[in-house]
């Protein structure tokens, strides 16, 4: 991720300088680090180092202080060769599996919720976590619901057991056997074909049935096929918990920052746009770190992200937080969770 080359000396002292700066939230000088560190330096020799740092744009130097605080490009330097392998205590990994597992056997909403929440209370961050996009998903069946003489509810389950429900108004009226037929019809031409499939190609499949006693209702589907079968109510679906836990960090104690936060996270739409653009790939997790946001919203922020699958289906599991975060266990935290989420759902 950069081009960098570091003596072990630099990589040491900006490795201390990370860690200090994650614990105290304040700007680290030479003689903090020569005194809690034994690197059998001088602070001199020290300073002269976090001075090269500076230079290399690994370190910033607040002029309101003698001590200097990791850059964007430091933390990335952190992050991609001195953190070591990210790690999630066995506690909290039994926390996590015990309440995720009890909430299983609830709807995907309430699971959902838990398990958001508890990813926001072991890193004390921002947790949000975007529904399954179902564009891909295979299509299990269709049942039809009568709600009223003039209203159906369409119950639509896809392979992986996600459900996705819609109401539609009916013009002509149907009895329940009816409803029973058409919903026959439908599972027999469209059952086992992908959503995209479906919306490109359900006027032809319907084509010779056209002309029979169920047109009214075979054209209400075919009228609302992009909305039935559409990613659309996935994509833009998410649950965003632990404002209360980020607004426990130092950097929001500025009313500047407190209220940039408070914004965002009013602002679920950008939210989900950004963790559904930062993910792209299944394998690995995706650390972006300040200005590497393209979102200008997001440039004081750190997003950890990492996708779950259900089937064919796929959401995305982040946390948002203040750049100066303990990256080894938010990291080891979203991919333990999102692996969770995709057992769980599966």
């Amino acid at each position: 991720m950069n081009n960098l080359e570091l003596s072990e000396r630099e990589k040491s002292i900006l490795r201390y300088v990370i860690h200090q700066y994650i614990l105290t939230a304040n700007p680290v000088g030479s003689r903090n680090i020569s005194k809690k560190y034994d690197l059998g330096l001088s602070p001199a020799t020290i300073r002269n180092v976090m001075a090269d740092l500076e230079d290399s744009g690994l370190l910033g130097h607040p002029h309101t202080s003698a001590g200097r605080v990791p850059t964007d490009l430091g933390y990335r330097f952190y992050v991609d060769s001195l953190m070591g392998k990210p790690k999630l205590p066995a506690t909290e990994k039994r926390v996590a599996k015990s309440i995720i597992k009890a909430s299983s056997n609830n709807d995907t909403d309430d699971l959902i919720k838990a398990t958001s929440a508890i990813l926001s209370d072991i890193t004390h961050q921002l947790a949000c976590i975007t529904y399954p996009q179902m564009n891909n998903s295979l299509l299990e069946r269709i049942q039809i619901v009568k709600l009223s003489s003039t209203k159906i509810l369409i119950v639509v389950t896809v392979a992986s057991g996600l459900v996705k429900t819609i109401t539609l108004e009916l013009r002509a009226k149907f009895g329940q056997a009816d409803l029973q037929n058409i919903q026959r019809i439908l599972n027999q031409r469209l059952a086992g074909l992908r959503f995209s499939e479906i919306r490109e190609t359900i006027v032809e499949r319907f084509q010779n049935i056209y002309s029979t006693e169920y047109k009214p209702i075979i054209r209400l589907f075919l009228d609302s096929a992009d909305k039935i079968f559409s990613d659309k109510l996935s994509r833009n679906k998410s649950v965003v918990t632990g404002t209360k836990n980020i607004l426990k960090q130092p950097e929001f104690e500025e009313f500047e920052n407190f209220q940039g936060i408070i914004e965002l996270v009013e602002d679920r739409d950008v939210i989900i746009h950004v963790m559904n653009n930062a993910v792209d790939n299944v394998k690995r997790i995706n650390v972006k770190i300040g200005s590497e946001n393209k979102e200008k919203r997001f440039t004081s922020y750190t997003l950890v992200t990492k996708k779950y699958n259900v089937g064919d289906s796929m959401g995305s599991v982040g946390i948002i937080g203040p750049k100066r975060m303990e990256y080894p266990k938010v990291i080891a935290t979203v991919e333990y969770i999102a692996k969770l989420l995709t057992e769980t759902l599966n």
